[in-house]
């Protein structure tokens, strides 16, 4: 069979800090120009804009409806001729409406589902440090205002007068052909919202992997990703504290100061970490552990671990409950979400086995090469991507 190459343009409005959207957003290009496809991109990015009163409007506005958007929109589509749009973030400065430009021209759109913002105006789930499904459950926004998620009432009414537009206006219903979740958790959410089945795939986030990893074990528990408390980082200082024997260390960035304060000895802070360091700081981990109060998109920090034959600690909700898993299949251990003594019960039987940790560390490894490696998930991709060329004719 003949291979078809494509023009792909990939759609994501920057966060202004680089975050694992764009990492995605990122890996994805590489993926496909590596095998022989074309990609454009349309970029824009929110750095800077909150720093004023100007921008914040700006930026509100925009969410609603951007015009730069709309006409950024139009022009890639006229110009580059894309077989497909693969849309990511498009909040604020590109926003839904754009995606009606698509359904004008004629191009089908992926839309990669990163978080739960197609529902929840945070994106989160998330009230409180538990777990809130309000919107989901009511059908609208306004328990976003009512309970002020985003700890700034005009944020909040922001964020939430955006994702009723975009829903009132049917941007996401009417104009994305398909939307790819990154876990069935994600998908089954979806469709709980309203959205049809059909139109719902599950592609995970992939990583490049190699066949070999030393097996060895290191010298302390690990965390990994921004150190605030819906990360649950709190609950895991209070383990080190129980335990001053076992060494954890977190990397990331600081969001929440209050939560690292009066550290225990064993417990150390090592700040962001790229490239080598990064890579150092998962081969010399013993395991790593997380503890996130909200169900997350996808939590790469679990595949990233399983590279380098690391198993994972994490609690037993969303994506964490499919991807570490639970019995034989399981690649790491399982916690009650929030519950630091069942918490501190597994990460202290796991540092104390290690037997078991060299186990789990093998079964993530291969779990990694069998289902989240470039390559099959690039087969995932590109089979979607025919599969939608060919259901819906080009104008």
């Amino acid at each position: 069979m003949t291979k078809v190459f494509r023009k792909i343009l990939l759609v994501h409005n920057d966060y202004g800090r680089y975050s694992g959207e764009e990492s995605v957003v990122d890996q994805m290009a590489a993926m496909w120009i590596e095998h022989g496809h074309q990609v454009v991109q349309l970029r824009m990015s929110t750095a800077g804009s909150r720093d004023s009163l100007v921008g914040k409007v700006h930026g509100f506005l925009a969410g609603l409806y951007s015009p730069k958007g709309v006409r950024e929109m139009r022009r890639i589509l006229k110009t580059e001729r894309p077989d497909v749009v693969n849309v990511h973030n498009l909040f604020p400065f590109i926003s839904p409406a754009a995606l009606f430009e698509c359904k004008k021209a004629g191009v089908p759109v992926v839309m990669t589902v990163h978080n739960f913002r197609l529902i929840c105006p945070t994106g989160l789930f998330m009230r409180k440090g538990k777990p809130c499904e309000l919107c989901l459950e009511k059908g609208h926004e306004l328990g976003c205002i009512r309970y002020n998620c985003e700890h700034s009432l005009l944020k909040s009414v922001g964020y939430a007068a955006r994702n009723a537009v975009a829903r009132y206006s049917g941007a996401y219903r009417k104009c994305v052909d398909q939307f790819a979740c990154i876990t069935d958790f994600q998908r089954q959410k979806l469709i709980q919202a309203g959205f049809k089945a059909a139109k719902i795939s599950v592609i995970p986030n992939a990583v490049t992997a190699t066949s070999y990893y030393n097996p060895a074990i290191g010298k302390y528990v690990a965390f990994c990703g921004r150190l605030s408390r819906e990360k649950g980082v709190d609950l895991i200082v209070e383990v080190a504290r129980r335990h001053p024997e076992i060494i954890f260390k977190f990397a990331g960035v600081l969001r929440d100061p209050d939560i690292v304060e009066n550290l225990p000895t064993n417990v150390s802070l090592v700040g962001y970490l790229h490239g080598e360091e990064l890579n150092a700081f998962y081969r010399d981990a013993a395991f790593f552990v997380m503890a996130s109060r909200w169900y997350e998109g996808f939590p790469m920090s679990i595949l990233e671990a399983a590279l380098f034959g690391k198993p994972t600690v994490g609690p037993n909700h969303g994506g964490f409950t499919e991807i570490i898993g639970e019995g034989d299949a399981a690649i790491g251990r399982l916690f009650r979400p929030g519950n630091v003594d069942d918490l501190e019960r597994h990460v202290v039987a796991l540092w104390n086995n290690s037997n078991e940790i060299a186990r789990l560390g093998e079964k993530a490894h291969g779990k990694l090469l069998r289902e989240y490696s470039t390559e099959v998930i690039y087969q995932k991709w590109d089979d979607l991507v025919q599969g939608l060329l060919q259901s819906i004719p080009r104008n």
